[in-house]
């Protein structure tokens, strides 16, 4: 396919290709979609080799957000059964960083729900990247607190920070249809706060929120624009008691076709498959790997992703190798610009790579306020074990039969924290 050829060219040369190209790649048919996968797996393996990053969540402040971000399940005035709490300690979220380490996790995100730090809480969280470092020689911490006012940045990144995240979400035209309670331009400040303290960017989307292709394109656009390190893509999970609980609009085809649009746009950039993958593109995750170099390692924010160990046995099963602390993310051109890279690794193409910036992005996204990580499902309840975290409220995704058709009775999504007192990730 001429089409696919040329992004090809294109993205080898990290050179942008048009707003027409980027849509026509979400307008191609099933029987083109795994041309598209091979194409846009060339750019990836050009940039990334086989290498996947792990990245893990972890909540230090649950709900309580005077946000209304329709897609979170922490928002003002959300009737989600979401488990509620306050800052946790330093050590108690040093421990919770570890399990994540444990699992071969290299980055650390740190989550905080609410519009954004107090100066108070900055100093909190300064006390918390310390302990984690201080425990774990060697990994990346993220921070996603939400929007930053002046100096914050700064102090993030003297008490040892290496990102932040700020995820812009959707496309500038239809943000106030998602959020009234800031805007579009407050995310672009933020991101750019970070990136003027020195800190590694991180800023993504949420797809399935209703948007048009055209939204999508433009948000992708946006992003390459601010030149964040790291795009992490979240496919919505709707949660009952949120405005967009019944908005069921995305297939496993569709998702590939965003991660494949969002790598031909951004290259040479960390793209991190975040919330909602487990949800939305099912026993096709493996497929998924061709198109990013980045995923989060266990649960999010308030559900539950699939277990670590099954993610670990996909990335082998599918070829792919779990990127080690000792090994830089970025290509050598990225990593340069951040101040200073490790040596090119001649197995993965253009090589070496430095601070990304997580997931969620750091962190995913879904959350209040800041943002990251999904928050849970949608449908009919029923109780069910969820292992060492305790009793996990089982809700039912949705997906489209043949006729297009919702069917509710396929997919099991977890809430975290239902039934139970142990904050998520704990």
């Amino acid at each position: 396919m001429d089409l696919l050829n040329t992004l090809v060219d294109k993205g080898l040369r990290r050179e942008l290709p048009t707003r027409e190209e980027a849509l026509a790649v979400l307008a191609t048919s099933d029987d083109e979609l795994l041309d598209v996968v091979a194409a846009a797996g060339k750019v990836r393996r050009q940039w990334f080799g086989r290498r996947v990053k792990l990245n893990y969540l972890v909540n230090l402040k649950s709900g309580l957000c005077p946000e209304d971000c329709s897609y979170c399940s922490q928002r003002l005035g959300s009737k989600a059964g979401i488990l509620k709490y306050t800052w946790l300690k330093p050590d108690e979220a040093s421990r919770a960083a570890a399990a994540g380490v444990a699992g071969g996790a290299k980055r650390v995100c740190l989550v905080a729900s609410g519009r954004g730090p107090t100066d108070r809480d900055v100093d909190r969280v300064s006390k918390t990247i310390e302990a984690i470092k201080e425990e774990n020689e060697g990994i990346e911490v993220c921070a996603c607190l939400g929007l930053l006012s002046d100096g914050q940045a700064d102090r993030l990144r003297s008490a040892g920070a290496d990102a932040y995240n700020h995820n812009l979400n959707t496309s500038e035209e239809t943000y106030g249809a998602i959020t009234t309670t800031h805007t579009y331009a407050d995310r672009v400040e933020t991101v750019q706060q970070a990136q003027a303290a020195g800190l590694s960017a991180c800023s993504g989307l949420i797809a399935g929120m209703g948007e048009s292709d055209k939204d999508l394109v433009d948000v992708v656009f946006a992003l390459r624009d601010l030149d964040p390190d790291s795009v992490p893509v979240n496919f919505l999970i709707p949660f009952e008691g949120t405005p967009l609980a019944k908005e069921w609009n995305l297939t496993p085809q569709r998702c590939l076709r965003i991660l494949a649009m969002v790598r031909f746009v951004c290259p040479d950039v960390e793209v991190r498959l975040a919330g909602g993958r487990e949800v939305h593109l099912r026993s096709m995750q493996p497929l998924a790997l061709h198109l990013v170099n980045s995923i989060f390692l266990g649960d999010y924010l308030t559900s539950e992703g699939q277990a670590g160990q099954t993610d670990l046995d996909m990335i082998a099963d599918a070829g792919f190798e779990v990127e080690g602390a000792g090994t830089t993310t970025l290509p050598r051109h990225r990593a340069d610009a951040l101040g200073g890279c490790g040596t090119q690794d001649a197995t993965a193409g253009a090589g070496c790579g430095s601070h990304d910036a997580a997931g969620a992005a750091g962190c995913g996204s879904h959350g209040g306020g800041g943002g990251c990580g999904p928050c849970g499902g949608h449908g009919e309840q029923e109780q069910e074990p969820v292992g060492a975290a305790g009793v996990g409220e089982s809700v039912t995704a949705s997906r489209t039969d043949a006729n297009g058709a919702a069917r509710t009775d396929l997919v099991a999504v977890r809430r975290r924290g239902a039934g139970t007192d142990l904050a998520p990730n704990a």
